[in-house]
């Protein structure tokens, strides 16, 4: 028996959808993550934009036409928003789940998938739920410690879908990234900074707890609030940590803060970004800006271009706006037009790669050590500790490697091998 495991999003789904193909393997099935023809088709959805949902509802046609007679089971945020949506594609979907209790996936293809199908099974999570660890791949791991989300950002739809903030046990979350054989484990959740298990045991306990791990710890977004002396000690203890900290902004403007429900000033958020720079000289600070909001005026936009240099980001991920129906945004203000939006992207995007140009320029003459990926056109890629890009000429081992930077080249640097 073939199973495709298709998904659509964030880090998180990619994470989940890894445990439901294992507990398919351990069933028998042979799984790919691919579009192709196969006997069962789980489809993890993503309903963070307008636009994912709507990919997410075209993936079942997808899976149709790669085979007819398949059963089909959906879950994840689109389908939690709108099961209706899924199950008006008749008998084609055999089940539609949500974005919580994903492991009711596999309960579903242990019952043996009889009749017509189960209809919509949306259950509420109170408590963290475990599921299997995910295939380890050889370079890049991801594991998953925590879930649902408390903040009630105004443009956002999360909350709603995914619950409220729940942990994994210190002791599980920190069994799986022990155990990681691969070069580089990566801390995920859907807000991990919120991360505190039953006994209150927090992030900085958990890396604490893995600070003598063989696979280099990178962390996924932190908010503001999580940014502490004693979270930047606990990290110094990390023999292989990661000094990158993809530390959400979404506007410089204390304004759209403000009407954005986030709980911080600009101020604020660049002092923090000083204590990140004295605790690691040579940390790398991305971030994510959303541009158009609804409240944004060109002074309100003025700030979040100059905040691209006071903070020193090293990269940006600079989006618009996207209405999201449900949230507190959608219901109080109205979008601003899509030209202002793009013309806006552009400009944010341009001095965002300015800045990085320059953060990459310090590293000029200096090593690195990276985990390679792949070898493209005759060159190996691959990220050093502070997410620059570094591309090596001739094929390396995936092994952790140390480069001397010799200049800027493509997307990264070009090192040679020590």
């Amino acid at each position: 028996m073939k199973a495709v495991v298709y998904t659509l999003g964030c880090k998180v789904n990619d994470v989940e959808s890894g445990s439901i193909i294992r507990g398919l393997e351990k069933m028998g099935y042979f799984v790919s993550r691919e579009m192709e023809k196969a006997d069962l088709y789980v489809i993890n959805t993503c309903a963070v934009t307008a636009e994912a949902e709507r990919k997410s509802r075209q993936t079942i046609g997808k899976a149709i036409k790669c085979n007819s007679q398949a059963k089909i089971i959906v879950c994840g945020c689109a389908s939690e928003k709108n099961p209706v949506a899924f199950l008006e594609k008749g008998h084609t979907v055999y089940a539609v789940t949500g974005a919580q209790r994903k492991n009711k996936v596999l309960e579903i293809v242990a019952a043996g998938m009889g009749g017509n199908g189960f209809g919509a099974a949306l259950e509420e999570e109170k408590t963290y739920e475990e599921m299997l660890p995910p295939e380890c791949l050889k370079t890049r791991n991801f594991v998953k410690i925590q879930d649902g989300c408390n903040r009630f950002c105004s443009y956002c739809i999360i909350p709603y879908l995914r619950g409220r903030s729940r942990s994994r046990a210190l002791e599980s979350a920190a069994a799986e990234i022990l155990a990681s054989t691969a070069q580089e484990t990566v801390v995920t959740g859907i807000d991990v900074s919120e991360y505190k298990d039953e006994n209150g045991r927090d992030l900085a306990d958990l890396m604490l707890a893995v600070k003598g791990a063989d696979t280099r710890i990178r962390l996924g977004s932190l908010e503001v609030s999580l940014i502490t002396p004693r979270f930047l000690n606990a990290l110094k203890e990390v023999r292989r940590f990661a000094p990158q900290f993809h530390l959400s902004l979404q506007s410089g403007s204390d304004a759209v803060l403000k009407s954005m429900n986030r709980h911080y000033t600009r101020a604020e958020y660049l002092e923090k970004c000083h204590m990140i720079y004295e605790a690691f000289s040579n940390a790398a600070i991305t971030t994510d800006i959303i541009v158009g909001f609804p409240t944004e005026t060109e002074a309100d936009f003025a700030d979040s271009l100059r905040i691209v240099e006071e903070a020193g980001f090293a990269q940006i991920h600079a989006f618009p706006y996207s209405p999201r129906e449900g949230t507190n945004a959608y219901k109080r203000f109205k979008e601003l037009s899509a030209a202002v939006k793009k013309e806006r992207v552009e400009r944010l995007l341009k001095k965002g790669a300015e800045e990085k140009e320059r953060y990459m320029r310090r590293f000029l003459g200096q090593t690195l050590e990276i985990v390679p990926e792949n070898c493209i056109d005759g060159y190996t890629e691959g990220y050093s500790e502070n997410y620059i890009r570094v591309y090596v000429q001739g094929e390396i081992g995936k092994e952790p490697t140390q480069v001397c930077v010799e200049r800027l080249f493509k997307d990264g640097v070009l090192g040679k091998r020590i």
